[in-house]
């Protein structure tokens, strides 16, 4: 009884191991592009600002262009303690332009030629402070109000950003393929958080099928969408910026597919995970129940579930395009149009194609519950009634 306690204790702990060690290797891995550098002959550091300059600033209605100097103290770096007079340049665009006040911390990158200073530009406000501090607080409580569990979510919030950061986008980078770079990180995140939630067991295995078939046809899906709708994978972001950067080899389109089932992949292991408890905690309360009203129960659970985590997958993804919306509603753009639009098809691709997702990862997780954590592997056959006994019976 004893070992069978310390392998049970060793299968939930396990997991946690796996991921700091991954952690740990991910944090010093290198990229392969920390020297790819724009400004080889400069510093990066902080400056507090003492005193602006906005008399060159050329005000037209809500744009302003032109420049603002500032007096800058620089607060570390080869050049800490000097003052200095940083430029902050003005395009006329209201989503990059910003404006500095006395008392601000900035962020500058200082051009030099040896020890003399040539030029201090101003590239944004300094904001890790407070991001470190907001991060600092999400992560207390989480701990206080889930405890164990909460350290685990943490660890499996830092791993996922490690993987993305320093495997999926180098990988991209170096023109490797997206779909299926994408399919064996998401396949390796989905195994380490789905285990840090219940250890290496039959629940786990029960999960992670569940959500990798659910993956797989969101994967499916998207590229077949993708190309009856003829989206270009350059209707994402700044992703022109990246060809004329010097990867024009980028496959855009593959990398928008893969972009699908990823965005969708934290929907579709949410609810992977609750139809597995669901299905274990009937099976636990019912050890005799059969393979098939476990995996019957599991089904009904998702029904009740993917009413909102669809919905969930819509306010995620529209949420950003509130501005836009109101732009469409403003000029009075009929319906049909901006259906037709190919950024709002490729938004409805991520919504539609991540619900069709959400959507068979019930049945898929229901099935894969039933069968694994079923011990009757059986079907269930309901007992008789027992008589009713009188107090004259006894």
């Amino acid at each position: 009884m004893l070992n069978r306690f310390h392998f049970q204790s060793l299968r939930y702990e396990a997991p946690v191991l796996v991921c700091l060690l991954a952690i740990v290797i991910l944090f010093f891995l290198p990229t392969g592009f920390e020297g790819a550098l724009l400004y080889q002959e400069a510093e990066r550091c902080t400056a507090s600002v003492l005193e602006v300059d906005n008399s060159t600033i050329l005000d037209t209605g809500l744009v302003r262009s032109g420049e603002q100097r500032c007096t800058l103290e620089l607060r570390d770096g080869a050049f800490a303690g000097q003052t200095v007079t940083g430029i902050n340049l003005l395009n006329g665009s209201l989503e990059q332009d910003k404006l500095f006040s006395p008392g601000d911390v900035a962020q500058v990158v200082v051009s030099h030629d040896g020890d003399v200073i040539t030029n201090v530009t101003m590239t944004d406000h300094y904001r890790l402070g407070w991001e470190a501090l907001m991060g600092l607080g999400f992560a207390l409580f989480l701990i206080l109000f889930a405890g164990r569990t909460g350290v685990r979510a943490i660890a499996s919030f830092v791993l996922t950003i490690l993987c993305l950061w320093k495997v999926l986008v180098p990988l991209y980078l170096k023109g490797w393929n997206p779909i299926w770079v994408g399919l064996a990180i998401t396949l390796f995140l989905t195994i380490i958080i789905i285990a840090l939630v219940y250890g290496f067991d039959r629940r786990c295995l029960a999960a992670v099928c569940g959500s990798f078939l659910g993956i797989l046809v969101t994967c499916v899906l998207g590229i077949l969408f993708t190309d009856l709708f003829q989206i270009h994978g350059a209707v994402m972001d700044n992703s022109e910026s990246l060809l004329y950067s010097g990867y024009s080899h980028l496959n855009l389109t593959q990398i928008f597919m893969a972009s699908i089932f990823i965005g969708a992949s934290g929907a579709v292991m949410d609810l992977s995970v609750d139809i597995t408890s669901a299905v274990h905690e009937v099976v636990e309360k019912r050890p005799d129940l059969g393979w098939k009203e476990a995996a019957r129960s599991g089904v009904n659970v998702g029904r009740a579930a993917m009413g909102t985590m669809t919905t969930t997958l819509l306010f995620a993804y529209s949420g950003g395009y509130i501005a836009l919306l109101m732009v469409f509603m403003a000029q009075g753009t009929p319906v049909d149009h901006i259906l037709n639009y190919k950024y709002v098809a490729a938004e409805l691709i991520h919504t539609v194609i991540g619900s069709f997702g959400l959507v068979t990862v019930a049945p898929f997780t229901a099935l894969c519950a039933g069968m694994f954590l079923a011990r009757n592997q059986k079907e269930s056959i309901p007992a008789p009634e027992s008589a009713e006994v009188t107090p004259a019976e006894h």
